[in-house]
Parts: C-alpha cells; sequence; structure tokens
C-alpha cells in the first residue's frame, strides 16, 4: 500500500448500485447458495459461500466461490465507471460483496500457498479500501 500522496489526484470513489432483491434476501436469512443460484451477478452471495468454505476448513471451494464473486464484482464495477484503480468504499454497502470477495480470495489464495495470488489480492483490497482491510483482517 503507498504512503505517498498522488499528486494527480486519484479517480472518484466508485459505488455500486443497490441490487434490493438479493440483499433483501440475504438480510431475511436465505441460504447464500440459493441466493447465488438465483443471482449470480451477487458478489455478497458469493463472498458469503466462500467465508462459509473458509470456516469449514475448504481452501478449494473457498477459492472458487471467491474467485466468481471476485469476476462478479469486476464487472460490475466496470459497468459503474470504474477504470482499474481507485477508491471502492466499504461504507458504501453494495461494494461490500466485491471486498468480501477480494478479502476471501486473499485467504483462500494463501491457504493453498499461493501466496503470490494472496499478497496481489491483499495488495488490491488496501489500495480499494483501507476500512474493508480495518473490518475484514489483513495485513
Amino acid at each position: 500500500m503507498s504512503t505517498h500522496a498522488n499528486l494527480f489526484g486519484e479517480p472518484p470513489p466508485t459505488l455500486l448500485p443497490a441490487d434490493e432483491e438479493p440483499s433483501g434476501l440475504v438480510a431475511s436469512g436465505a441460504r447464500a447458495v440459493d441466493v447465488a443460484a438465483g443471482y449470480p451477478g451477487f458478489s455478497l452471495a458469493w463472498a458469503m459461500l466462500a467465508e462459509e468454505a473458509l470456516a469449514a476448513g475448504r481452501p478449494v471451494q473457498a477459492y472458487a466461490y471467491a474467485r466468481t464473486g471476485y469476476h462478479r464484482g469486476l464487472d460490475a464495477l466496470r459497468r459503474n465507471g470504474w477504470k482499474g484503480h481507485g477508491p471502492i468504499p466499504w461504507s458504501h454497502v453494495p461494494n461490500q460483496g466485491f471486498l468480501r470477495s477480494l478479502a476471501a480470495l486473499a485467504k483462500a489464495a494463501g491457504a493453498l500457498g499461493e501466496d503470490i495470488e494472496a499478497k496481489r489480492c491483499l495488495t488490491f483490497l488496501q489500495d480499494s479500501s483501507a476500512e474493508a482491510v480495518a473490518e475484514l483482517g489483513g495485513s
């Protein structure tokens, strides 16, 4: 993570739009697997599946789920003006699915011995949202 100020500034934060229907299902306690099956573009469901798999000691499944959530999140970010860099604030709730997927991908990659991938994902998370790093852990 860079500690030097960017003299050229940085792009404005990317704020993903809310996805009310799957968000409502998650809030009502629907199973992540059912939400992912019904809304495969909803990164939060994939992040939840990855986190569940990590907690259960299944890093291969976690990696697959997290990578899906990560890529679906990248697609959504690009559709909403993200150019490959710049802040993705944790405080904006619709961004949290992508950020949680990215954090889970870093953890799963590390558990699989993919240290370069784990470091790349953690750096990406740090560059995107220091608040997410504080919330989700990582150093």
